[in-house]
């Protein structure tokens, strides 16, 4: 993938949806959490559990730490893997609180930071990097399944290719730019969720001229 085609299909993507305004949440350490409970489920039951946060006023890493597990699991009830997520949440907590929170956390440097997140219980790669790009404006280019999906089907992504790889490829196509990384990311969900999906809707896709994958772009040439 060359920085060329990193940025035409970036500028695709946003003439076609515009900008997405990610990530959504008042305080870094909303986001933060956000990223924490959007694993495996969609943004609206990460929404309804931050409210049943907000409601118990415990939307803050001391008194996550402070409520029951059992009361805080059922407040993450509309998240999906609710004792699981209270049990990385708790983890979490525990750390922030340990490191001193955001003020000592956010003087770190990117490589330092993102592996400290990494040795949080429950924290991955692309959990890690939505916390290091959205609450600490980190330039760290977040990977997920709908990245991989689109990419591959452009031919810009080989298959079977790790994580850390991706990750790579796109920062140094890009270069070191925060702003776009946020708005690229929001921009291939949005596309990977309506458009690019397990089941291809081709006919309305913004990429779909350039894309190999693209059944219709036979049709269309021998029409």
């Amino acid at each position: 993938m060359t920085p060329q085609q990193a940025r035409a299909v970036y500028r695709a993507l946003y003439d076609c949806w515009g900008p997405q305004h990610w990530w959504p949440g008042d305080t870094p350490f909303e986001i933060m959490v956000g990223a924490i409970l959007t694993q495996n489920t969609n943004w609206s039951n990460v929404e309804r559990a931050i409210a049943n946060m907000k409601a118990l006023d415990a939307l803050d890493a001391e008194r996550i730490l402070a409520l029951p597990e059992d009361r805080l699991a059922e407040a993450l009830r509309p998240s999906g893997y609710f004792n699981v997520k209270a049990r990385r949440l708790r983890a979490f907590c525990a750390w922030y609180v340990q490191e001193g929170g955001f003020e000592h956390l956010s003087g770190l440097d990117t490589e330092t930071l993102r592996k400290a997140l990494l040795a949080v219980h429950g924290i991955g790669p692309e959990t890690a990097d939505d916390i290091l790009l959205y609450a600490f404006e980190r330039p760290v280019f977040v990977v997920d399944a709908y990245t991989r999906r689109i990419f591959n089907r452009l031919g810009l992504l080989e298959e079977g290719l790790g994580y850390e790889e991706i990750r790579q490829r796109f920062e140094q196509a890009l270069g070191p730019d925060m702003a776009c990384f946020n708005e690229y990311h929001a921009l291939i969900v949005q596309h990977g969720k309506t458009t690019c999906r397990p089941r291809p809707l081709c006919e309305t896709c913004c990429l779909g001229a350039d894309c190999p994958s693209n059944p219709l772009q036979d049709s269309g040439s021998e029409s």
